[in-house]
């Protein structure tokens, strides 16, 4: 699946515990995470742990892969394309709804009907117990379509109690469907927030439909900012967790994005992920077709760095189609087509899930304590020079384990 590679300064390690536990994912003690982010506090969309934040909290994300970087290399989620409409218009974005080649958010294979949808989620879920999050990320907008995102919804609320509910959204309509989403338990958000300035939103944003009309120009940012706004404090007010997504285009919005955070930060967002644009010009898109560029990988890492202090951030996204099925990093929506579907014998059998899912965890905290035990017998720190460096590398094909050839990874990650 991947592989990675990290300098480790035997100087640093001397510092003791709080350096050592960004190397193993081990939060730092003194941390802490909430519904608000927090200045100075371990990045719950990486290396955040139960020592770093509420009960209630931890139960929410220990087992999200979307909300968890350590999570996500032992539990599996999976989208559910029954969302086709939009109601605003993005530059960067240009749906696809027959499409298997692309990997990018906005492109999906098949489109589902709701009761599709329930059908398909409980098909995988039984192949695939470590599977623990359910997310409606278009390909269009999921409050765009509200009758299917929440008929699918409350099927599977009735249908799959353990499994995690969770949509995407822009913001537009969510003020007016905040209750629609407690109702049901939905208790993960996701709103594509790129800018907090109409200016610089009209850059982003040709237009938005509203109030039965389509609107243009600042106007449509100053209402698309101004919902975004009231649905993220709503959100937070009733104890719903919020991921911000936001896609760095380079000249546009780059030096903007660290208002971004900081506003979002203080209407409660969790996380902030900053997302680099995809603008090929074989997509289609309005940045592809006039040749707006993406970020280089240091463009985006220096933003996110000039972010830190602010809300959480999370580094693991992967940009995920709206259909996609499987861990972080692979897709096997392929293995669960309509037609594959009609010929498995589908049981939903929720104690087995809860069994395996009690496994891996029982794995997970293995791992962990392995690396904390590796890390004590392989470094006499008294007796290295403090200013030597080691090169690591390793590859994996998932649930924390180095059990790849260099090869076969089919990604770098540093």
């Amino acid at each position: 699946m991947s592989s990675a590679t990290t300098f480790v300064n035997i100087a640093d390690l001397r510092k003791g515990r709080q350096v050592v536990s960004q190397m193993i994912d081990l939060p730092a003690t003194g941390g802490g995470c909430g519904t608000s982010g927090g200045e100075g506090k371990a990045s719950c969309g990486s290396s955040g742990g139960p020592d770093d934040m509420p009960a209630e909290i931890w139960d929410k994300v220990k087992n999200h892969p979307c909300y968890s970087e350590e999570a996500h290399h032992h539990f599996a989620r999976m989208h559910v394309a029954v969302a086709p409409a939009c109601n605003i218009q993005c530059n960067y974005c240009n749906r696809k709804y027959d499409c298997s080649n692309e990997s990018r958010p906005g492109v999906v294979s098949q489109k589902l009907t709701s009761e599709q949808a329930v059908k398909k989620v409980l098909a995988v879920a039984s192949e695939i117990p470590q599977m623990t999050v359910l997310g409606i990320a278009g390909p269009g907008d999921a409050l765009a379509n509200p009758k299917k995102t929440f008929d699918t919804m409350r099927a599977l609320s009735e249908k799959a109690p353990d499994i995690k509910l969770c949509l995407s959204t822009n913001g537009l309509a969510l003020p007016d469907m905040v209750d629609e989403i407690c109702k049901y338990n939905i208790d993960h958000v996701t709103i594509t927030i790129n800018m907090v300035d109409p200016e610089v939103g009209a850059k982003i944003y040709p237009w938005i439909f509203w109030d039965h009309k389509r609107v243009t120009g600042v106007e449509a940012s100053r209402i698309l900012h101004e919902r975004q706004m009231l649905g993220l404090e709503m959100l937070t007010a009733r104890g719903v967790l919020t991921k911000i997504n936001s896609v760095l285009i380079p000249g546009v919005n780059d030096e903007h994005l660290i208002e971004v955070n900081r506003e979002v930060k203080k209407r409660g967002a969790f996380l902030h992920n900053i997302m680099p644009l995809i603008s090929e010009a074989e997509h289609g898109t309005v940045f592809g077709l006039t040749g707006q560029r993406g970020p280089t990988a240091q463009e985006l890492k220096a933003v996110q760095d000039a972010c830190m202090g602010g809300a959480n951030l999370m580094r693991h996204c992967r940009q995920c189609r709206a259909d996609a099925v499987g861990l972080l990093g692979e897709d096997r929506s392929e293995e669960f087509t309509l037609d594959k579907i009609e010929a498995m014998d589908v049981v939903y059998d929720l104690d087995k899930r809860r069994a395996y899912q009690a496994k891996v965890e029982l794995e997970r905290e293995s791992q962990h304590q392995a690396k904390v035990d590796a890390l004590a017998a392989a470094f006499d720190l008294e007796n290295v020079a403090a200013d030597m460096k080691v090169l690591v590398a390793v590859a994996t094909e998932g649930h924390g384990k180095v059990n790849q050839h260099f090869g076969h990874a089919t990604e770098f990650v540093r």
